[in-house]
């Protein structure tokens, strides 16, 4: 008969019976089907039906294992406490100083939030053991009792024996909440993850003492190594904004530079400190990858913002030409119809052209004041002094005189006749 037919046979016999009829049962069956049984409603979770057998086994028998597992039982089921525990404390009388007793004393009391009793049993638990279970297991007593030093003592000793996480964790929480030692737990974990592998729940907490600590660096250095374990992107993309928000552009592009998985943003990051020409080898590299014309576009916009001169005649060619180029071939973002329309205005190569190329950018975005300062400043080249005026001067209303290319372009409408 397989495993699942006798579990499904036993349940039957006790699960589905009434309490009388269960009761009867059980003054028919053998000491060893008990057993089984119990084990069984232990398997699935079912620990009132288990307590019940268990009881029962320990009064026919008096076998101290049987009493043990109506009170191991008890405890899961959260139920039957203060039986259980008067029960241990008349079988302790008799035999003094077992420490399964004092095993399951402390739990059961604390169950019942008799947190001085616990302690008191944790005390006698400590003069009869010094290993690690019966240490972790004292140290419930003190914490509950809000005696966090002595809860901590207790579980350095456990981690010093046996390193593991989810005692450090817990360490961790009661240096952070309760006993103010906040650098030292960031000591302890950064100690543990540098001679382990460890779960997310160390970096995570980690992360959350950073944060409180309002440390960024150690953030960043967090995210990296989560970034080295795991290998996610979205650990990548932390790292980023970690160095963004430190204002730390070489340090991400340094990182980037290493780490060549996303030459995307190493990109933006090269355009945003300055360093076109970096950019522009990119941008040729991107191109021949994917054969966007956006990039044709792009490396117009970065050859003429890495040009040492601004009025260069032949630079400024190639930047009409690759611009121009883009356009045919499809690209009609209004940025870059914006940056062509101005070139042709700004370096007068065709200031009508220009107009009506960035009158077609306004189109797709007609409140741009970038775009509408454009605009005023070709009608200025073409001597239209009114409706330059006019535009410029909602520009200069919305964006203020911040900007040095705006302060130009106002004093030189103003003056326009």
């Amino acid at each position: 008969m397989s495993w699942n037919r006798i579990a499904f046979t036993l349940l039957l016999a006790f699960g589905l019976s009434t309490a009388a009829g269960h009761a009867k049962e059980l003054m028919k069956i053998s000491e060893d089907e008990l057993i089984v049984s119990a084990l069984l409603y232990d398997e699935y979770g079912a620990y009132e039906s288990s307590y019940q057998i268990y009881k029962r086994l320990y009064d026919d028998t008096g076998a101290e294992i049987y009493l043990f597992k109506e009170a191991t039982s008890a405890l899961m089921a959260r139920n039957h406490i203060a039986e259980s525990i008067k029960r241990l404390k008349i079988w302790d009388k008799k035999h003094p100083n077992r420490i399964e007793v004092r095993r399951l004393l402390i739990p059961l009391y604390l169950t019942i939030r008799q947190v001085k009793n616990a302690t008191n049993e944790a005390e006698y638990l400590l003069e009869q053991s010094t290993d690690p279970v019966d240490l972790d297991l004292a140290s419930n007593s003190f914490l509950y009792a809000g005696n966090f030093k002595r809860a901590l003592k207790l579980l350095a000793k456990v981690y010093e024996k046996a390193p593991r996480e989810e005692v450090l964790l817990r360490m961790v929480e009661i240096m952070d909440q309760f006993t103010d030692e906040r650098q030292k737990a960031i000591q302890l974990l950064e100690t543990h993850r540098r001679m382990n592998i460890v779960s997310n729940d160390v970096y995570i907490k980690l992360l959350t003492l950073y944060q409180k600590e309002k440390d960024a660096d150690g953030i960043l250095e967090t995210y990296k190594a989560m970034y080295r374990q795991d290998n996610d992107q979205q650990f990548l993309t932390r790292i980023i904004d970690v160095y963004m928000y430190k204002r730390d552009v070489d340090g991400a592009i340094a990182f980037l530079e290493a780490d060549k998985s996303r030459e995307d943003i190493l990109y933006e990051l090269y355009k945003a400190k300055g360093d076109f020409s970096k950019a522009l080898n990119l941008a040729d590299k991107f191109y021949k990858a994917d054969k966007d014309s956006r990039w044709i576009a792009e490396k117009g916009v970065l050859l003429f913002e890495n040009a040492e001169d601004k009025n260069d005649k032949k630079m400024i060619a190639e930047v009409v030409a690759y611009l121009e180029q883009a356009i045919d071939q499809g690209v009609d973002d209004s940025i870059y119809l914006n940056y062509y329309g101005y070139t042709l205005i700004d370096k007068e190569v065709d200031v009508q052209k220009g107009i009506k190329i960035i009158e077609e950018a306004l189109l797709q975005q007609p409140e741009n004041t970038y775009y509408l300062d454009s605009l005023a400043w070709g009608y200025y080249k073409v001597r239209e002094c009114s409706k330059a005026y006019r535009l410029m001067k909602r520009v200069v209303e919305e964006e203020g005189l911040q900007e040095e290319e705006i302060i130009k372009h106002w004093n030189a409408i103003r003056e326009c006749k």
